[in-house]
């Protein structure tokens, strides 16, 4: 779900002078914000599944406290990469290719505040771990909102998009940030008064829903008419077609997730109207999405066996197959379908067995400093 370091742009600043010591946050990108996407939502799709263990539980807990590690070492991290090289931080907002990983800042906020719901309660008590959720779906919500509109400006008015042959699956990333909130905020609704604060709740969610929705109809026949006119993503990249199971596996979990609250938030005859639409919208996202999960794992089984370097990208295998993970899970709930449960049960295993990979390959590439390292 990132690129690999930063590719080197006409925007980018000069590295460091080979006189000074080597900053290690001077290259250090939006793109890592993905490592805790990918540790965070193994919480909350661990949780979606209809079993229980008291392994599986600690195991998961254990993700969820990785992951707010992760981000607030990021964050302290990127502070000071703002602090201290403003002039990449720039290059990066004015670089195409780099400029839609703040997305991932939203999500990664969000995502932190929905696997405290799910599984940081026995930790720090529902009573904090609902002000830590809330304070950080309140700051995701409006960080990726502002990513959907500035970036997609800025792609508008200052970069240079070297026509439809550049169209790229990180380009919903911006866009994906608020079908997140619409899919996460369902776990406040209960929390809030009755009545008219929990109603608007509701519907701010399907406003988000439809927003992240709309938006990502606009993109997706460009990536996949990308595909089919220039071939395959170049080998680094491959792994970002899995980012296209963000949306639909997202937008599944929203819908399926609003349709649990929507009896105490609205009336009965909306309500059941909402719990219909998560199937009848649910299933065919779906199915589409496991068609693009089978066509992008064999693009990148291709990709391997073409000598695919490890990138940072290969995070791009871990929070939107997480969303399917919560999708199918959603609608096992609402269809009562067995098949749907154990579906839910394989893309998990697929999604652990991804993570693993990445995190170790990852941890392993910072300690020799090759993935902050600046780009070649």
């Amino acid at each position: 779900m990132a690129t690999t370091a930063q590719p080197l742009t006409r925007f980018q600043a000069p590295a460091t002078s080979p006189a000074s010591p080597p900053s290690p946050v001077r290259h250090l990108g939006p793109n890592w914000y993905a490592t805790v996407m990918g540790t965070a939502i193994l919480a909350t799709a661990g949780t979606a599944l209809p079993y229980r263990s008291p392994v599986l539980h600690t195991a998961l807990t254990g993700a969820w406290a990785l992951a707010c590690v992760v981000l607030v070492t990021l964050l302290l991290a990127r502070t000071a990469h703002w602090r201290h090289h403003r002039d990449q931080a720039r290059a990066h907002l004015l670089d195409p290719a780099v400029a839609p990983f703040y997305g991932c800042l939203a999500m990664a906020v969000l995502a932190v505040g929905g696997s405290t719901m799910a599984v940081g309660q026995d930790v720090l008590g529902p009573h904090a771990a609902l002000a830590v959720a809330s304070t950080l779906w309140v700051a995701g919500t409006v960080l990726g909102l502002l990513a959907a509109l500035v970036v997609p400006y800025l792609m508008v008015v200052r970069h240079r998009i070297d026509g439809p042959g550049s169209a790229s699956p990180v380009w919903l990333l911006p866009v994906v940030a608020p079908m997140v909130s619409a899919a996460l905020g369902p776990q406040l609704i209960p929390h809030l008064p009755e009545g008219q604060v929990r109603t608007a709740m509701l519907l701010a969610c399907y406003a988000l829903f439809g927003l992240s929705l709309l938006a990502t109809l606009l993109i997706l026949p460009m990536i996949f008419a990308r595909l089919l006119v220039h071939g395959p993503l170049p080998l680094a990249l491959t792994p970002t077609l899995f980012l296209v199971l963000g949306p639909l596996g997202q937008s599944t979990t929203a819908v399926n997730q609003l349709a649990d609250v929507a009896p105490g938030a609205i009336g009965a005859a909306y309500a059941h109207g909402f719990q219909a639409f998560a199937v009848v919208y649910g299933v065919p996202v779906l199915g589409f999405a496991l068609l693009w999960l089978l066509l992008a794992a064999a693009l990148v089984v291709r990709a391997a066996r073409a000598g695919m370097p490890f990138a940072m990208t290969w995070w791009g295998l871990t929070f939107p197959v997480g969303t399917c993970v919560t999708g199918a899970a959603g609608l096992a709930r609402h269809t009562g379908l067995d098949a749907l449960g154990w579906l839910a049960t394989g893309l998990f295993v697929l999604l652990v067995a991804a993570w693993a990979v990445t995190a170790v390959r990852t941890v392993r590439g910072l300690f020799s400093g090759a993935l902050l390292a600046a780009p070649r």
